[in-house]
């Protein structure tokens, strides 16, 4: 059975940096795109970030555009953001997710595999 597992959220202030990291098993991962989404209650989950399979390509929603960054170790089977400059409104929690179709399609349908979700909290 595949999965994913986040980790590296926590409690930060405004301004600070934290690194989240998804680790892969029991699935295919050099071959496949991942993304990173966010949810906060009551709203939609929200795309952040996506990586093609090789590590080439990428692509950030404009609100965390410049401040986070998506990377990937196939060796490892991970995938990690590296989240800067942190705003309170950058709280959620975060899940990775591997994409059915493509990188460039954030979609959240379109992913098969999900994390547990790992909780970030930015206070001002």
């Amino acid at each position: 059975q595949g999965q994913l597992v986040e980790s590296g959220g926590g409690l930060v202030q405004a301004g600070g940096s934290l690194r989240l990291s998804c680790v892969a098993s029991g699935l295919t991962f050099g071959r496949s795109d991942m993304a990173w989404f966010r949810q906060v209650p009551g709203k939609e989950r929200e795309f952040v970030a996506s990586i093609n399979w090789g590590g080439g390509s990428t692509r950030y929603s404009d609100s965390v555009k410049d401040r986070f960054f998506i990377s990937r170790d196939n060796i490892k089977k991970a995938v990690y953001l590296q989240m800067n400059s942190l705003k309170p409104e950058d709280t959620a929690v975060y899940y990775c997710a591997r994409s059915r179709l493509s990188w460039n399609i954030p979609i959240p349908s379109t992913f098969d595999y999900w994390g547990q979700g790992t909780q970030v909290t930015v206070s001002s």
